[in-house]
This record gives structure tokens, sequence and C-alpha cells, in this order.
């Protein structure tokens, strides 16, 4: 553990066979260790660690305070209890992991391994293996070290392997050796064999390794192609040999399992700095009531110096007051809580086991549940306002299939079939006997095109059948099964196979393909392997008959820059058809070849192996390799590829948006493609104010395309808002006035240098600019507009954006937007975007991706979420929660993480109330103890109180509760606001519940001390001693912090039962057993208050006065929150008030009562019908959910219409109102904005009617009815479940349009609704605005009206009638 490291590595040089050469090193051994301790390491350094943290470092002060007898006047106990509760409960969980950690090293590490030693194969443990030894692997065998591949049992030192366990892909990879060593394949030649191989340090990059093989005056080149990696599986290969370059904790497996960046929740952050305040408070308390005791020692104590002297190291008052300090932080030290931490850390535990254990997030498809990798963010996850998530594998599901293709300006895969009927699969058996059966394709041209002979087709597969990196395995006879490191590979593969060009297997030299059921092998010439950087990947490939030919596929961005200039019609025509694909949503690829004359190959094979044997900038120098090459190619056409959106995807998002959380899309997909998805997923909607696209490849014209969607945006929400504040262009003015776009006369900014000094006056509030005074750039009016804006940016715009003097304008403008995809992006790009966020906004942001190009945008966001999709599990890996599939994350953030937030901040709130409320008894009680640092309590209480008195139901109510259940979280996604503004644990809240507990220590001191002053027992004899009102104090302590606890929880279950029931009679058993003469008998110096629980419980005024004290403390309280419930109701509360009322109504209508009596024949009406769609139908093959619908507000139902109560009359938003003055730099939600309630609907609106759910919701409440003078008003809820009902018939779901004109005029003659059931005995007033603005923020809401729309709805009808 202290062995002295060795300096960092500049290069490893490895030499086979000499272990005495490569020990001068002091390289690694093969012995991994992940484990933190041993038997005599574990306590001092456990302790160490647990030192670490602030709070247990002030309680072991505190301990050593209390061992000096002049200052503490409470026992060492009282502190060195639960101390070393913490301590131990914090010990035995490291230890727990460690030794699983050392069960996990020691089964690793025990392997056996075949090593060759002094030219015999010996078998030894993996932990004794060493840099240069040699391995034999055998079939199935991990591979125990990082191993240079020397020889192998197949043909040309191939070898395959399986990488799952290192990057997730359970696709096999091929490794092939140096050809000079691949015939060592026998141990004797290898025991002779003493090259020496210089390469890189270690490092964790999987995908790269440079190094050189010096042997016989020689040197050869090695890549990662070249090296086998710890964590490997030898696949379909016999026998392998290696030669340890890296072992143990060098290898590039160990080198990746380093810890991530710890990450830290903004409570977390908050609650550091509320106990440093906390502390602050104690040091004045402390300092105030050792003032006093000066001035008590001087005025009054030295009245009875005769007879009751200082103790001897005191001589005079002011030693006197220091000591009395200290005596008090002692005392008082309660204020800052030591089980804080642990108790939090407990509750956060139980949240992740929840998220484990949820049924509703477990996919039975994947066998995947979901899992929490971490305990520290739960509560984060009911703040999130931004999700970024990655397009292929997350919101779809990264299946692909062959779809489309345009051939020679031929566009195939259109099938129209006038009559409607669904168009006939193709059968390729009769043509292909090697065809796969799963293939799907319909048209049957391209099939008629490949048979007979069309030399631009053949051409067009026999590019798909060679250019890729596919392996091919033969299961049995004719059965082919391909394993490809991309699902497009695969598709493109498998469409060449069913279209008659076979590919069958491959070689390091060649490719042997069926060419329409001719084999015929091609020498493979060189690989121009793809890459995020090259977007292309191309074959050299030499024919039988001799012919050189490149085939290039690729990105159309960069191929189709790189063709010949003849190609100007065709990449026209091939562009336009390129685009129909990307607006299909189809993932799109440009194919071109090049045929090249043997000199050229030469001329260009030359500087390739140059550029591939150099040990400096191999990369670059490959990449203009490659460059040279890949020039005047021509086109043949293009591919389209399918990937199916993942089920649930549309809903998801609509009521993630709900909830007011923005969704920005980040993609390496072109810009087509990624706005059909964003169509599909209805994140873009045709009712949008306006979509924004941002292309410009320069810094000029992105800044101005970005100042005209902004100047746009405020005209666009100036109209929508009735030209308010002067105008438009007073608005516009004084909006880039403040960002520094006022131009001075005679300034120049087009240049360059003008750009950026632009975009720095703008970020820093320009000196030259009249309104400087506004921050940069214009936050407050941005975040006022109104109105549903898109931002789409392209990759080199986004570059641009990115830059310093354009980032504020850039967040400025996406920041009022409600969606943003940002295409063609590279993975840092990614990581970028979510850094800017996290910079300007105080948001808590949600990465979500499958894939490792999303690992840096995961690691870098507050919340990583990874997807085990088809893309490995590297994103898992490097996630804080992951699940199987996108749609569970509205359950894992609307329900697990918005009740992670309020029981988190319930707890901390009740904690530091408790906490108050017992230690400041004793501030007060200093003021008539002559400041002697005496405690109230009895010492055995003080230690008690906060380790069994009230710790398990302040645990239970921090895991257990909720405000509301799981079905209506998901109804209502407004619920989740609170979160996001942090309304619910502040400092506001905190100082509220500080005051509280004041007031509580106040009433608890002074209550008991007025009666029992004057109080007498029966006998005659006063009540007025010490031991009597200790006990009385703590007894009304235990019962107030009781009851409030009662109050307080929102959610009882057995254990919340349990343990605050239990917890209060455990206070009277252990008080009377404490009390009691027979402990006193054992320990007379100990226990001094004896008798006194018996004596003083006996006494009913003592009763009087606990019941007295305990009234005055709750009442108040009890009296607030009715009064806030009735004044100024949270939508919580409002949903539990509808859930009330269903109840009583069900029990009511069971009971023969009244029921809501609503319209049932009245037509379908909607209020703003979407027009007909401009775009093209959408090739995803996906069950159509009810996305359309949440999003446009048309399904959305109110529960009950007792909701309207609380809607109508408190009709202003509060939420928003607070969003608006936080100025969190969020545009406020139209949709949330709620307006006074008018007493009348509008004549436009057309009726609304009592239809449940499309789901349902809870099939328990129905929708209550009830005898009115007014149909019935229907506000929505928002289909969460993952069970969906079919639609109704658009028979049924359509009205004519003068039935509903008909109805609506007649639905609103009568307004004034009066309840039947005799709630208000006075009438109210419903407003539908109110209501949707209340409930959901969405003011243009459709509602369908009409029993046929709901399978439920007639039947329900009926029973109410």
């Amino acid at each position: 553990m202290f062995r002295k490291r060795p300096p960092p590595e500049e290069e490893r040089r490895v030499r086979a066979n000499d272990r005495e050469y490569n020990e001068k090193f002091q390289y690694a051994s093969n012995c991994i260790m992940t484990s933190k301790y041993n038997i005599i390491t574990f306590l001092p350094v456990n302790l160490f660690e647990q030192f670490q943290e602030v709070a247990n470092t002030y309680f072991l002060f505190l301990l050593i305070l209390q061992l000096i007898p002049q200052i503490s006047s409470l026992s060492w106990f009282t502190t060195i209890v639960p101390l070393a509760l913490v301590l131990s409960i914090t010990a035995v969980k490291d230890a727990t992991d460690d030794y699983f950690r050392h069960k996990s090293d020691n089964q690793v590490n025990n392997r056996q391994s075949q090593v060759l030693i002094h030219g015999l194969l010996q078998n030894e443990k993996w932990m004794n293996v060493r840099v240069g030894d040699i391995i034999k692997l055998e079939n199935n065998q991990f591979v125990a070290a990082d191993l240079l591949l020397l020889s192998s049992s197949e043909p040309h030192g191939l070898c395959y392997i399986e990488t799952a366990e290192l990057d997730g892909e359970t696709n096999m990879k091929v490794r092939q050796s140096v050809s000079v060593t691949s015939e060592l394949g026998d141990p004797n030649h290898l025991a002779s064999f003493d090259g020496e191989v210089v390469c890189e340090p270690p490092n964790n990059k999987l995908d790269r390794f440079c190094g050189t093989l010096y042997w016989r005056d020689k040197k050869y080149a090695l890549t990662n192609q070249n090296m086998l990696l710890r964590g490997c599986v030898l696949r379909n290969t016999e026998v392998c040999f290696g030669l340890v370059i890296f072992a143990g904790p060098d290898t590039k497996l160990m080198q990746n399992s380093g810890r991530t960046k710890f990450k830290r929740t903004s409570i977390d952050r908050l609650m550091n700095t509320l106990v440093l305040w906390i502390f602050g408070f104690l040091v004045c308390m402390g300092v105030i009531l050792a003032v006093g005791n000066a001035v008590w020692e001087r005025e009054v104590g030295s009245l009875f110096q005769s007879y009751l002297p200082w103790d001897p190291p005191v001589d005079n008052f002011l030693f006197s007051a220091f000591l009395s300090f200290w005596s008090y932080v002692i005392i008082l030290n309660t204020v800052v809580p030591i089980s804080l931490y642990v108790s939090v850390e407990v509750i956060r535990l139980g949240h992740s086991y929840f998220i484990n254990w949820d049924k509703q997030m477990y996919c039975s498809q994947c066998n995947t549940g979901a899992e929490a990798r971490t305990t520290t963010l739960n509560e984060e996850l009911g703040q999130v306002e931004y999700i970024f998530s990655d397009k292929t594998g997350t919101l779809t599901q990264n299946i692909m299939s062959f779809n489309k293709c345009s051939i020679n300006g031929q566009t195939y895969g259109e099938v129209m079939d006038p009559l409607g009927t669904q168009p006939k699969r193709l059968d390729f058996t009769p043509f292909n006997p090697l065809a796969d059966l799963d293939f799907c394709f319909y048209d049957e041209k391209l099939l008629e095109s490949v048979k007979v002979g069309d030399s631009q087709t053949h051409e067009f597969f026999r590019l798909l059948s060679l250019c890729h990196t596919v392996m091919s395995e033969e299961k049995s006879e004719g059965e082919l099964v391909y394993k490809a490191q991309s699902p497009d590979e695969g598709a493109l593969v498998t469409a060449a196979r069913n279209f008659g060009f076979v590919f069958c297997s491959r070689t390091p030299g060649t490719i042997t393909i069926a060419e329409m059921g001719r084999s015929v092998t091609y020498s493979l010439l060189a690989i121009l392997d793809f890459n995020n950087i090259r977007k292309r990947m191309s074959v050299i490939v030499r024919n039988p008959e001799g012919r050189i030919r490149l085939y290039c596929k690729g990105a159309d961005t960069v191929l189709l820059e790189r063709l010949h200039p003849c190609n100007q019609e065709l990449m026209s025509i091939t562009s336009d058809h390129l685009n129909e694909y990307a607006a299909d949503g189809l993932r799109t690829l440009a194919l071109a070849y090049r045929d090249l004359s043997e000199e050229e190959w030469e001329s260009w094979s030359e500087s390739h192996r140059f550029a591939d044997k150099a040990t400096d900038c191999r990369e670059d120098r490959l990449a203009a390799a490659y460059e040279q090459i890949e020039q005047n190619m021509m086109l043949l056409g293009a591919t389209a590829i399918e990937d199916k959106l993942q089920e649930g995807v549309p809903e998801t998002i609509a009521v993630l948006s709900l909830a007011n959380i923005k969704i920005w899309v980040l993609t390496g997909d072109k810009q087509e493609t990624a706005v059909n998805i964003g169509y599909s997923c209805k994140m873009l909607t045709d009712d949008m104010t306006e979509v924004f696209i941002i292309s410009g490849h320069t810094v000029q014209s992105v800044r101005q395309d970005l100042r005209k969607a902004r100047e746009r945006m405020i005209e666009l929400s100036q109209t929508r808002d009735g030209g308010k504040d002067g105008g438009v262009e007073g608005w516009i003015e004084s909006c880039f006035m403040s960002n520094g776009y006022k131009e001075e006369k005679g300034e120049d900014t087009a240049g360059g240098a003008g750009g950026g000094g632009e975009g720095r006056e703008g970020a820093g509030g320009a000196k030259e600019l009249p309104c400087s005074a506004a921050p940069a750039p214009n936050s407050n009016l941005m975040d006022s507009i109104s109105g549903e804006f898109a931002l789409v940016i392209s990759g080199h715009s986004l570059a641009h954006a990115l830059e310093a003097d354009m980032e504020m304008e850039f967040v400025s403008t996406a920041c009022a937007c409600k969606v943003v995809i940002c295409c063609r992006v590279t993975p840092l790009q990614k990581a970028q975007v979510v850094e800017l966020i996290k910079k300007h906004k105080k948001a808590v942001t949600l990465a979500i991706g499958d894939g490792a190009n999303d690992v840096s945008m995961i690691k870098s966001a507050h919340i990583g979420v990874g997807i085990s999709g088809q893309e490995g599990i590297q994103a898992v890996l490097a996630s804080d929660y992951s699940f199987s599939q996108f749609r569970f994350l509205q359950r894992l953030l609307l329900v697990h993480g918005r009740w992670s937030y309020l029981r988190m901040c319930r707890f901390l709130c009740y904690f530091f109330y408790k906490n108050f409320a017992f230690t400041m008894v004793h501030f007060w009680f200093g003021f008539f103890c002559g400041f002697s640092a005496q405690t109230v309590y009895d010492q055995y209480f003080i230690t008690l109180f906060n380790i069994v008195y009230t710790s398990l139901p302040v645990l239970a109510m921090g895991i257990f509760d909720q405000d509301v259940p799981d079905q209506r979280s998901l109804e209502y996604p407004k619920l989740y606001e609170p979160g996001q503004l942090n309304l619910l644990f502040n400092k506001r809240e905190f100082f509220i519940c500080i005051a509280q507990g004041i007031y509580t220590s106040v009433v608890l001191f002074f209550v008991p001390y007025a009666v029992l002053s004057e109080a007498t027992q029966s006998t005659g004899v006063p009540l007025a001693d010490y031991q009597t009102f200790a006990v009385t104090t703590a007894t009304a302590l235990v019962i107030v912090v009781s009851v409030q606890i009662a109050l307080d929880t929102g959610f009882w279950t057995v254990f919340n039962h349990v343990f605050v029931w239990g917890s209060l009679s455990s206070y009277f058993v252990i008080m009377f057993a404490l009390h009691s003469q027979t402990l006193f008998r054992i320990f007379p110096n100990q226990f001094h208050f004896v008798g006194s629980a018996q004596s003083t419980l006996l006494q009913p005024v003592v009763w009087l006065t606990i019941v007295l004290a305990t009234a005055i403390c709750i009442v108040p309280v009890l009296a607030f929150r009715f009064l806030k419930l009735d004044l100024k109701p949270q939508l919580s509360d409002t949903v539990r008030y509808t859930q009330l009322r269903q109840k009583r109504r069900k029990l009511v209508g069971r009971s023969g009562g009244g029921a809501w009596r609503g319209m049932s024949s009245v037509s379908d009406g909607r209020l703003g019908t979407r027009g007909g769609s401009r775009r093209s139908g959408y090739a995803f093959a996906h069950q159509e959910g009810f996305g359309e619908l949440i999003t446009s507000g048309k399904n959305m139902r109110l529960s009950s219409l007792g909701l309207a109560t609380f809607a109508s009359k408190h009709s202003s938003s509060w939420i928003d109102t607070l969003r608006r003055k936080k100025n969190t730099h969020t545009p406020p939600n139209t949709s949330g904005e709620c307006s006074p309630a008018p007493s009348y609907v509008s004549v436009s609106a057309p009726p609304l009617s009592n239809a449940s759910s499309v789901l349902g919701g809870s099939q328990d409440t129905p929708v209550e009815e009830e005898t009115v003078t007014a149909p019935a008003l229907s506000v929505p809820t928002v289909q969460v479940s993952s069970t969906q009902t079919a639609p109704a018939p658009a028979s049924e779901a359509a009205a004519p349009q003068g039935s509903t004109e008909a109805t609506s005029a007649s639905t609103i003659i009568a307004t004034a609704v009066r309840s039947h059931g005799g709630d208000s005995p006075g009438g109210w007033t419903l407003s539908l605005g109110t209501l949707q603005e209340a409930l959901f923020g969405r003011k243009g809401i459709t509602a369908r009206t009409g029993a046929s729309n709901s399978p439920g709805l007639s039947k329900e009808m009926n029973q109410t009638e």
C-alpha cells in the first residue's frame, strides 16, 4: 500500500523471455488489487477516511473537551455513543464492500494460465505472470494480460475474440499476428524468440495501440489489430500464443476501471452550507451564555464565594466565562446533528432499492431491470430541467433494416399501392438459396434489375458485400451468421446477400463472396477503416481478372465532395433521393468506387506502408494517405436504413415536456433525419410557433442566424401577447442593446475580429453600450418569451456557437426554445453542450445514451443514464442509472425522482426542527441556572434522544413517504415543478424549520416552568424541583416531536406506525427502567434520577402541563396548514383533495346518492385542431401511441370536478409566478400561465365530455358525475401506461362541424354549476382555462366528447344514472 510508485513511463520496452531485463524497469505484476484495506490497515485507514468528514472531526473534538472535568457537565458517553454508532455503521458498510472486492480479486488472481518458462509450458496463477512472459491461450479462455499476438492455430495468424467484458459488444472481432511471428507456433521456436517491443506507456484507450517490434535487425509496426486485451475471451480458435506487454493495473481494462468524477447533489451542497451556519449559530449562543456567566459571576456569584467557592483552576469571572463557553459548546452540540449524514445515506440507499425493485421499469424482452448504480443522486432526479438525449439506440431501437436505395439515379423501395392494400413481401428463396429469411423488402423492380444483370446494380451490391468489416460464421450447411460491429453494416451486408451477392468468408488477404451463385475470391489489398472524423470506410481489392478497384461508403457530406466532376448530374439526383430518405427518418450512406492502375496502387501502397510503420504521428500520417487515394471517385448510389422508434417514446417526451423539462437531442445523423425523428417523437409538431434551423458555416453567418431567430421569437411573442410594452421594435431594440448588438456608428462588425469583440461585449456587458447595466445577454427579455419554438443546429454551426465569444448568444437562443436538436455532432461536442448549460444555467442536467460515443456526455451531466441496448454496455458502465427503454425515464423522474426529492426535503426539515426544539431548551435554561452549564435533561435522555427516540420515525418518513400515488404523479406532470424550483427545501424553508424549532423550545421550557413553579402535589409538597421539571419537559418534547412527525407524514405504512408509536412507547419503557431503584442500587453514581419518572408522571398537573405544551406547539401549526391549504393550495393538495372527493362520491353513489350527470350524446369538439401535416409519411414501423393527443392536450381529463373548486378560487399559478420572480433563465411555459378565472366559458369553445382517459387512469376511481345545470367539463389526464388501449375508430372520433357548433352554443347557456352533494352551500363558477392552467399549464387544450371515445364511459353513465 505504501510502496513507492515508479516514475511515469514515457515509453515501454519489453524483451521476450527475459525476466531479468524487464524487472529492472519495475513494471507492475499481474496481480490486481481493487480492495482498499487488509486486516492490519482496516481500522487506522478507515478511521482516517471517516475523520475526513468535518462533522466526525467536530464530534471527536467535542469528545476530547468532555474528558476535561472543569469544562464538561455531561458524561463522555453522551457523545461517544452516537459517534461510535455512526463510525461503526460506516465501518461495517466499508468492510462489507471491501470483503467482496477481496473475494473478487482472489478469484481472478488465482486463475490458471500456461506460461512458457525455460522452454517448457508451466501452469501459473495469473498473479505470478510477468511482463515479457509468453502465454499459451486455448479456446474459450480469458486473456490474462494485455498480449501481443505472436502466433495462432488459425491460418495467417488470425484469432477471434469476444470483447463483452471490455465494451459490452458480444460480436466477434478478429485479431492477427505480425506476419514474421505467425510461423512461431511451436513452443520450442517461441522459447528462442527474443524480440523487443517498444510501445506507448499504459493508457485507457481501448481502440488504439502504437508500437514497434524489433527482431533480427528489422522493425515491424504494431497496431491494435495485433493486441489481445485482458478481459477478452478467445473464441473459435484452438490455440494462440501472446507476449505480455501490460500486466495487472497497467492493462487497459484496469486503466478504464478508475473512479468516475464524484457527483454531489444541490441538497448536499446546501446541507454543508447550513451545517456551517448552524455551527456559527452554536458559537454565537456559546458567546452569549459565556458573557452571561461572566456578568452573573461578577454581580451575583461573588456573594456566594464564602460557601460556594470556584473550582481550583478558576480564579476570576473571565476564566469562568471562558470555561463556560466550552461547556455550552458541548451541551448545545446537538444542533449540529451527528447522525444527519448517516441518516441521509440510509434514506438514499432505500430509494435506490426502490428503483431496482420497480417491476414497471423491468423489460421482459431484454430481461433487464432498472439499476441505480449510485446512491448519491436520487433526489437530484426530482430536479431535472434539461435532458440531453442521443438518438440512435436511445430514442430508436438501433435495430436496422434495409429500406430503400438509389442506384444510378433510380430510387427503389417506394411501393405505392393505389388500392391501399399491404404490399407483398418479396420471396428471395427461389432466386437465392442463401438468402436470409428474416430480410424484408417489397419493391420487385430492384430484384428484376439484379436478375436482368444491370451492371450498376451488380456493382452496387458488390460494394456492399466487399466494403465492410463483418465476420461470417457458418453454423451449418448453407446457414451463414454475420457478426457485425454495427447494426448498420449488418443490415447492408444482409441486403447484398439477399440480392445475390453473398459474403461468405474472409482471410487477412482475401474476401470470398458468392456472386449470383458463383464463388468469387477477391484479394484484399487494404482496408481504410471508418472513424468518427473520416465518417467513411474504403477497401481496395483486386478481382480475379487483376483489376484493382477502391470501394467507398460513407456519409454523403464527406463522400460527395470527393467525387469526380463528371458526376454532377447523378450527384444532383442522388442528393434529392438522400433528402427524401432523410425526410422519412432513414439513415443514409452514399456509395462510390474508383478504378486504380497498377502504378497508382504501387505508388500509394508505398506511402501507406511508410505511414503505417511510422512511430510518431502515425494516425495523422495514415489519415493523410487515405485522403490522397479517396479522390475522384465515381458515384454508385445511396442506401437508406430504417431504425425503428422505441415503444412509448412520443408519450414519454410529451409527458416530460408537460413537466417543464426541456429535451435536447444530440445526434450524429444528418439534419433531415434528425428533424424527422423529432416529428415522429412528437418533440416537433406542426402546431409549433416556429422551427429555426441554424446551418451556417462561418462565424458571421451563425451569429446572424441566432440573432434573426431571437428577433423572430420576440416579434412572434409580442404579436401573441397583443403588442405590449411599446411594440415589437422597441422591445427588439432594447433587447439587443443590452446584448451588445447595438452597433456604434462607423464600427465595422462584419469581420471576424469585430464579431469576436461583439461577442465579448455581449458576454461581459460592454462599456460602450447605453444599457450596459443589463446582464448579458438579455436573459430577462428572453425568459418572458411566450410560444413554442424549436431550434435545429448542425455540427458545423455548433462548433462556432460553442466558441467563447458566442456561447452566451447560443445559450440564450436555445434555452428560449422548447426543443433543441443538434445534428452531425461529435462525442466531444455532446459533452461541450452539456457543460455549456451547466455553466450558464442553474439547472440540473441529465444525459441519456446507449453507446460509447455518449460516455463523455453522460459523465459531464449532473445525472447520467445509460440504456443497455445494441451498442454494448460502455454507456451503462459510465452511468449513474441504467435501464433498457427510454420510456422508463418518465417513471424514473416523475415518480422515483420526485418522491426522493420530496422525502429528502421533508426529512431534512423535520430533522433540523427536532434538533433545535431539543437543544434550545438548554439555552433558555441557562438564564435561570446562573449560566452554570447545567443541563435540563437527564444525560441518558440526551444520549438516546437522537439515536433511539426520534431516529426511526424520521427514517421511515424519509424512505416511505409520498404525497400522491405514482399513477397521479404521472397523470399530473406539473407536480414535478416544485423540485425544479427547489421549493421544498431551501434557505427560506430551513429558517422556517429553525423558527418552528425555537418556538417549540420556548413553549417546552416556559410552560412547564410557569406551571410547575406554583404547582403542588396533593399532599401539598411543591413540584418545583429540578428532576420533576426535567422529566416533564423531556416527556412533552418526545410527545410533541412524535405528533409533529405524525402530521408531517403523508403516507402511512406499517413501518411508520411501528416506528412512530413504538419510539414513543420505548421512551416511557426506557425512562422507567433508567429511573428504577434496581439500576440505582447497582450504579449509584450514574443514575441520579431514581424514582423521578414514577413520582412525576403520577401527578395530574404534570399531564395537564404536557397536554397544554403540546397543544400550544401543535395547534398553530395545524391552523397555519389549514389556512395555507384553503388560501394557497399546492397542486399536490388539490390532487389529494380530488382523491378524497372521489372516494366520498363513490360511497354516496353506492348508497343510492346522486351522481354527476353529464351529456353523453354531444359531438366530438376540438379546440385548435391541427391542420394536415406538411410532412411525408414517416417510415418508422412502430405502434402509433398517444403522444400527439398528449402534446395537443386533446386527451386530458380532470379526475373530479371538485378539483375545479380550487382552480377557480385560486387561479393564479404560484409556480409560474415564482419562476418569473426567481428568474431561472427558463422561458415561461405559456401553457403554465394561469389567469384569473372568468365567470363564463368562451362561446367559441366546443363542449367537453366526461370521457375518461384512453388509459382509464385508476380503474377503481372512475370519473364521477352529478346532476348539474350544464354539461360537465372534462380536463385532461396524460397517457402514461405502457399498456395502450386501441384508439376509437375515426368514424366515432369525428363529428360533424355543425353539430359541434350547435352543441357548443347550447352548452354555454348555463355556466354556474352547483354541487349536488352539498360540499359548499354557495354556487361556484368554473372556467375551462383555469382548470387547464392550474393543472397542466396548457391553454389550447382540445377535448374529446361523446361516450363512444371511451369504452368505459357508457357503462359509467348507466351506473350513475
